[in-house]
């Protein structure tokens, strides 16, 4: 089923067009049949003919369930890996628009300065032999954009922009918390000053009140340096306060994309109400949905 796509979630794109386009990005993996030589006997979609707009200075959530397709969508559109089909037009900073799914990797070397990603877990994504200047300065290095005195200003600069001291530039990561970890994350995502930002699960990992003080920080981040964010995430509480719509992911394709308010308060697709019905309630007299896995799987019978 299409997504839908709300007068009000379209009302949000300014007049001069949106920062990332996607059309129909697919990512297949190949089912291999054993035997003597393995020949291809079918294909996992795990992204099929996804669809949306992501307009500058918006915070847009993916959200599904556990292998909806979600984290490998993000890294398509990044190209960690290359997707099998689709358009993914990015609009750089002097107005350019280059199809990244496309672009070979020269060509797309200088672009990734503008679009970086946060990760998930701040414990495996950090080099555990690397200082936090090294961790942070690398993007730089490899751009050739600082060294020497000029590297390490820019490294402290950033440093403190995310709520770090200076002096931490020494230390290696095993010193750290893990939300002062994932500060190491997003320092080195900004460093760089990309106009593109993919969160991936970026505060599932930390504990409940370090996660609203890394949102707080993304979010303040945000306003000052007109970050746009797509934002994987699982916790739709998260989601609802951070992002400004919402697009809700099964089995590898969009269902619904929607203001995030209208995807709470009026859910248009059978996934999505199911989805939100299965959040528990602070309200005790509110019952939790326990009847989840049955209504998914008379779902997938009506739609086929």
């Amino acid at each position: 089923m299409p997504a839908r796509t709300t007068a009000a979630a379209a009302s949000f794109r300014p007049p001069s067009g949106p920062l990332l386009s996607v059309r129909g990005l697919s990512k297949h993996f190949p089912i291999y049949e054993p035997g003597f030589r393995w020949k291809v006997s079918g294909a996992v979609k795990a992204v099929d003919n996804v669809s949306f707009d992501l307009a500058p200075g918006e915070s847009l959530g993916l959200v599904g369930e556990s292998g909806s397709g979600k984290t490998t969508t993000a890294r398509c559109l990044l190209r960690a890996i290359p997707p099998t089909a689709g358009e993914t037009l990015f609009r750089l900073p002097d107005g350019r628009v280059v199809d990244l799914a496309r672009l070979s990797d020269r060509e797309l070397k200088p672009v990734r300065q503008h679009a970086q990603m946060v990760f998930q877990d701040p414990f495996s994504s950090l080099n555990p032999r690397m200082t936090v200047r090294d961790i942070v300065g690398e993007p730089l290095v490899i751009h050739r954009l600082a060294h020497g005195a000029e590297l390490d200003d820019r490294v402290s600069d950033v440093l403190a922009r995310v709520g770090l001291k200076p002096e931490h530039r020494s230390r290696y990561p095993h010193a750290f918390s893990g939300g002062q970890r994932q500060r190491i994350g997003i320092a080195r995502a900004l460093i760089m000053r990309p106009s593109l930002i993919v969160c991936d699960e970026a505060t599932s990992a930390l504990d409940t009140s370090v996660q609203a003080q890394v949102l707080d920080l993304l979010k303040e981040l945000q306003r000052e340096f007109q970050l746009t964010y797509l934002f994987v995430a699982h916790n739709l509480d998260v989601v609802r306060g951070f992002c400004d719509r919402v697009a809700v992911m099964r089995k590898g394709r969009l269902v619904e994309v929607a203001a995030t308010e209208a995807i709470f308060t009026a859910p248009q697709h059978p996934y999505t109400r199911i989805l939100l019905s299965a959040v528990p309630s602070p309200d005790p007299d509110i019952p939790m949905n326990l009847n989840v896995a049955e209504e998914l799987a008379k779902l997938d019978a009506m739609t086929g």
